[in-house]
Parts: C-alpha cells; structure tokens; sequence
C-alpha cells in the first residue's frame, strides 16, 4: 500500500506541474504581446513627437511672419495654466468668463474669438 499512495502523490505532483507549466507558458505569451503592444506605441509616439515638432516650426514661423510674439504668447499660456491649476487647487471651478460656470459661450453663431465659425474660415 505504501507505493501505491506514493504513486497517487507523485501523479498530483506532475499534475501540479503540468498546471504550472502551462500558466507559465500563457503568462509568457502575454508578456510578449504586451512587449509588442510597447515597441508599437512607442513607435507611435516617437512619430507623433516628430510631427509635432514639424507643426510647432510651422506655426512658430507663420506666427513670425505675421509679427506674433511667439516667445510672450507661450508665456501668456504658461501663465494662464498657473492660474488654472491655482483655482484648481483652491477649489474653484473656470469663473472666468462663464457666468453660467458650465463651459459654454453666447451663441451668436460664431465660435471663434475673431467671428469665424471656430475653423478659421468665415461662413457668411
């Protein structure tokens, strides 16, 4: 009887092991999938800092041909962004001109701060 119960615990063991085996093996492939995922998004990313960097140059050189201030604008921003995470933290939501405090603005039909429709273009 003693070989016997030994034979049942040593077929638990390699049952065990087979188990663990092939989790081992699943949990391999999802680190590989997730090791693709990464290299493709960073590839992605990679792409996206590049083409973000062409449409900075273009606009840093249109804003300079039509006599923009690049330099000071950036810095309205940055501070702009200040007073944003300030009211933030204060506990006060965008009071600055939205009287309804919900985001939107008069609907006078246009969007843009210079009468376009938001898109550049002028649909009169």
């Amino acid at each position: 009887m003693g070989l016997g119960s030994t034979a049942k615990k040593l077929q638990k063991v390699a049952d065990m092991a087979e188990k663990l085996y092939a989790k081992v093996n699943e949990i391999r492939q999802q680190v590989e999938s997730v090791r693709g995922s990464v290299e493709e998004t960073e590839s992605r990313v990679g792409a996206l800092e590049h083409e973000l960097a062409e449409q900075r140059a273009l606009v840093e050189a249109l804003a300079e041909e039509q006599g923009v201030d690049v330099n000071a604008v950036l810095e309205e921003v940055e501070t702009e962004a200040e007073g944003d995470d300030d009211s933030a933290e204060d506990g006060s939501e965008g009071t600055s001109g939205d009287s309804a405090g919900d985001g939107a603005s008069a609907d006078d039909g246009t969007d843009g701060d210079d009468g376009t429709d938001g898109d550049g273009t002028d649909d009169t």
